[in-house]
């Protein structure tokens, strides 16, 4: 905590003042995380200090939507760097949120523990975003995407977290979601440069050769580069207690007959909260894509037989921890295209479930299974 107290006050995140009459104090509280490896090593706890944002300021949204990270680009880039055969190196922002200018006249409690007798009858003013602040995210994009707009670099139109500079013939290329940038390209030069200007920029941690992003973990050898989610396999399995199940051989039953009014009612809670983990699980899964979008129509009401099909998925995965995806070198960036559909397979409504999946230089980078809107 005091190392986060004081890259907090290096950052001039806030300054201590008397209140104002009429305004009234946000709190705040320290959120501990356990930093693990790959192989669940532990790596230590990492304190961050949250602010408590109170409904009149999380209610003030913004106008524009907050600029998504998309795994299709993550995908893609690594078809890309295999088959050109680039290095990806990975960085980490600390503090990253604690970059964005505030707007808004905020004032907060003291940090529990750091309550003094100087700090008596003062609170802090906030001249930087914090955590738990709804603006946060926003707040930090921009301050972020102004540094690489001024580095010379431009903004993708199909993906607003991906960055690229052209130069000499060569390319350079960024993707950050939050607090973690992905870097590469054919220009180490413009790499070298980029990643001394974030450290100058920012506070930021050089983390070397990609290994592990987003509960991704990413390994690369002579075959080519592999991505897979083994941990998140196990953490969930640990979660719903299925850990020593019996596998099955397929994520759902073949000519599955499942419908709306299929069993009893059940949590939709716990139900929704495993269908959202399986959901991020087929980032590197395209084997779950078919079967996640199944039990994913029935969030709204969920029924006994749903969930068995939810638990099914998590017993075939069992069976198959290993599994992800292997980009190899095909000399080549073509793109090819395939997609199919059942007709009229639905049981409630008789539409039907669409299919594709699409090809950059010979490897998997997007797919997707949706039921159709109209009939």
């Amino acid at each position: 905590m005091f190392d986060e107290m004081k890259a907090l006050e290096k950052n001039e995140t806030w300054e201590l003042v008397d209140l104002p009459p009429g305004k009234q104090p946000v709190g705040c509280k320290w959120v501990f995380t356990i930093k693990q490896t790959p192989r669940e090593r532990w790596r230590g706890i990492k304190p961050v200090l949250w602010r408590r944002a109170t409904h009149k300021h999380m209610e003030s949204t913004m106008k524009r939507p907050l600029h998504r990270w998309k795994m299709n680009s993550v995908r893609t880039l690594m078809s890309c760097a295999v088959n050109l055969d680039w290095d990806i190196y990975q960085m980490d922002v600390k503090n990253a949120f604690l970059h964005g200018d505030l707007q808004e006249e905020v004032y907060m409690h003291i940090p529990p523990g750091f309550e003094s007798s100087q700090t008596g009858g003062k609170v802090l003013r906030l001249h930087r975003s914090l955590y738990g602040l709804k603006q946060s995210p926003r707040a930090w994009f921009d301050r972020f995407r102004q540094s690489m707009l001024k580095r010379g670099y431009v903004q993708s139109n199909a993906d607003h977290t991906l960055f690229y500079k052209h130069s000499n013939s060569k390319v350079a290329i960024l993707i950050v979601y939050v607090d973690d940038t992905v870097i590469t390209g054919d220009d180490s030069t413009e790499v070298a440069n980029l990643k001394h200007h974030l450290a100058q920029e920012f506070e930021v941690k050089d983390l070397g050769k990609l290994r592990y992003f987003l509960g991704i973990e990413v390994s690369r050898g002579s075959k080519g580069i592999f991505l897979s989610q083994r941990k998140y396999i196990l953490d969930l399995l640990k979660e719903t207690g299925m850990l020593g199940c019996r596998p099955a051989a397929t994520p759902i039953e073949q000519n599955h007959r499942l419908s709306s009014d299929a069993g009893t009612p059940v949590d939709r809670e716990r139900y929704q909260r495993l269908v959202g983990r399986l959901i991020y699980l087929s980032h590197t899964r395209p084997d779950i894509a078919f079967a996640v979008s199944v039990v994913s129509q029935y969030m709204h009401d969920p029924k006994s037989a749903h969930m068995e099909a939810v638990k099914r998925i998590l017993r075939y995965l069992k069976g198959c921890l290993g599994r992800g995806l292997l980009y190899t070198r095909q000399g080549d960036l073509q793109v090819e295209c395939y997609t199919d559909a059942d007709w009229a397979g639905s049981l409630d409504d008789r539409r039907s479930t669409s299919g594709y999946c699409a090809f950059v230089g010979g490897n998997l980078v997007s797919w997707r299974s949706k039921k159709q809107g109209v009939v």
